[in-house]
């Protein structure tokens, strides 16, 4: 396991990688590792011959007013993980080393990042982008691997790649839940027990939306409707529930016919905010 700190180390190390014939992968991370992480490192070493995660909590894509300062950090226990897992390089650099002084270049993707968590999180994904585009261009890998419970991200980074001409193919990796369906999450260790207690209701309300669908149940509106009459308990706020195109991410109300659906939807459990989705066809 290598950790490297600075770019030009890093870029180093892999070019001599590929001047043996190895194709490169890419797992993007803020850190604090759970089964989720680990999964997408599964979902990539088929494809590439070395894999480099970095860990980089990315300020640029926390507002002021969320928890950047307080986002769990372990890294001793993620290098620990991360080589179990197969990972051969980490990359975890500090902030001055992405964004050194006199920092002033963003990337900005249309359309696809501006409802969902994009409406409520209106800079969000410009720091997503500009810190992926970033990588993209530090390790320029052949493949990167991001999961599909931020599935919003995971459309963003495709779209980018396209218009931009990126030379990486972006795999997706599906969710990994907890047993009791709470997809899996840094964030979940800011749950209270109680709110923990409460959490699994989240998927529990998707599958059952699911099974009225695949029922027979077609209108977009009745099918959000269920949705948030099933999550009115005084312990959740909901931010967003909506029922998306799976590929442009624009809203369906009326009928729903041939089109790949999925069900988005973000709440707060007290200051946390939890985010899930299906799809339902």
């Amino acid at each position: 396991m290598i950790i490297a700190r600075k770019i030009e180390q890093l870029k180093t190390l892999l070019a001599k990688a590929r001047l043996s014939g190895h194709k490169v992968g890419l797992v993007p991370t803020m850190g604090y590792l759970h089964e989720g992480h680990l999964s997408l490192v599964e979902t990539i070493v088929p494809y590439v011959d070395l894999v480099v995660m970095s860990i980089f909590v990315n300020p640029t894509q926390f507002s002021p007013s969320e928890d950047y300062e307080s986002y769990p950090r372990d890294l001793e226990k993620d290098i620990k993980r991360a080589e179990s897992a197969g990972v051969e390089i980490i990359f975890s650099p500090s902030v001055r080393e992405m964004y050194p002084k006199g920092y002033q270049s963003f990337i900005h993707v249309d359309k696809v990042s501006e409802g969902l968590c994009g409406a409520s999180r209106p800079h969000h994904f410009r720091g997503v982008t500009t810190v992926v585009g970033k990588l993209f261009n530090i390790v320029q890998p052949d493949f990167a691997v991001f999961g599909e419970k931020d599935y919003q991200q995971l459309v963003v980074i495709k779209q980018m790649v396209k218009d931009l001409n990126f030379p990486v193919r972006i795999l997706g990796s599906p969710i990994i839940r907890e047993d009791d369906g709470l997809a899996k999450s840094s964030r979940n260790v800011y749950l209270s027990p109680e709110q923990r207690r409460n959490a699994p209701l989240l998927y529990c309300t998707l599958q059952s939306v699911k099974d009225a669908f695949e029922g027979g149940e077609r209108t977009g509106k009745t099918l959000v409707e269920m949705t948030r009459q099933a999550l009115d308990i005084p312990e959740v706020q909901i931010d967003y529930i909506e029922l998306v195109h799976a590929e442009s991410l624009q809203p369906l109300q009326g009928k729903i016919h041939s089109q790949p659906v999925l069900l988005a939807l973000a709440v707060y459990m007290g200051s946390t905010r939890l985010i899930d989705n299906i799809r339902l066809q």
